[in-house]
């Protein structure tokens, strides 16, 4: 089994690669010529049909297409500049504010609880 990460951090370096140096028929070097608003489209509607994809069950076609999804998005953040590190300080932000608000919601709980009195 292939390590995701990996996966999505050379998929990425290729796509740089193509941003940097331009390959002659290159579909993500289309992509770049055509600008932001033609690289949108395509996340637009590869998004689209993933959730056909998921409305008809097939996991093959809906695993294809989540594929298609993260391509589009990976050359969208090439051509912003944004990496997967970005992508990674960002995911881990929000997880440590999550914990830090189940903590928060715990102490709050534990705090203004009432113990109950039985009386027989």
């Amino acid at each position: 089994m292939s390590d995701i990460g990996d996966m999505l951090y050379e998929e990425y370096n290729v796509i740089k690669g193509r941003k940097d140096e331009p390959k002659e028929g290159s579909y993500t070097c289309y992509l770049f010529r055509k600008g932001i608003d033609k690289i949108l489209k395509k996340i637009g509607e590869e998004a689209t049909e993933t959730i056909i994809a998921a409305k008809n069950s097939d996991k093959g076609e809906i695993v294809g297409e989540i594929c298609d999804v993260i391509f589009h998005i990976e050359v969208m953040m090439a051509e912003k500049g944004i990496s997967w590190e970005d992508i990674a300080c960002e995911l881990a932000d929000r997880r440590a504010k999550e914990n830090m608000n189940v903590e928060k919601e715990a102490k709050r709980k534990a705090e203004n609880r009432t113990d109950e009195t039985n009386i027989n």
